[in-house]
């Protein structure tokens, strides 16, 4: 399982469950999700609500493959973050010991809007039965970052969906995938009766 710990421990930005450390969401982790093998990752790209949701960095693609965002330019505010999570990737280890595959994604130009930046990211690419969708954002990477799944996902096609529009939410295409709540996952002894139990 990949994680970042700007999701689950930076302690300034998002906390999500006070009072646990690595060791306790670990235990939780292998406990509910049957994880053998959590390896975390430094933070996440700038712009992104959620505080380094792993979807916007690194994705498994196969059993023995990941793909890593990669950027190139040193003055653009995601390098350092980027860059020391390729150090640590090389630490990486599958269940039998051995290194995965990483393939580098890169990353498109600076998307901002009503001067925030957004957090674009080729990462965030959905895997279906039939085709993988991957946003696009009419970037000159975009050929670039379709051409690299192209060749990562040979059983099935990889179709570009421009996600400019989506982006302006904070999330593109894997995170429009995520479920809704039933029904049952609402609090029903708060003052109103229907207070959303928050996913995180």
């Amino acid at each position: 399982m990949l994680t970042t710990e700007e999701c689950y421990l930076d302690p300034e930005t998002q906390v999500r469950n006070p009072g646990l450390g690595r060791k306790e969401f670990e235990a939780a982790l292998r406990e509910y999700l049957g994880v053998r093998n959590i390896f975390w990752l430094g933070g996440g790209i700038a712009g992104d609500d959620t505080h380094g949701h792993v979807d916007d960095l690194c994705r498994f693609v196969n059993a023995r493959t990941v793909a890593l965002i990669k950027e190139d330019n040193p003055r653009d505010i995601n390098y350092r973050a980027l860059a020391e999570n390729w150090e640590r990737i090389q630490d990486l280890r599958l269940d039998d010991g051995s290194k995965p595959e990483v393939v580098a994604l890169p990353m498109p130009g600076p998307l901002f809007f009503d001067g925030e930046r957004l957090p674009a990211s080729y990462a965030n690419f959905y895997i279906a039965n039939a085709a993988v969708l991957a946003p696009t954002f009419n970037d000159p990477n975009d050929r670039v970052a379709l051409g690299i799944l192209g060749e990562l996902f040979k059983d099935r096609p990889v179709a570009g969906i421009h996600a400019v529009d989506l982006v302006l939410g904070f999330g593109t295409l894997h995170c429009l995938t995520q479920q809704e709540p039933a029904e049952r996952e609402y609090r029903r002894d708060s003052p109103a009766g229907r207070t959303k139990i928050p996913p995180h």
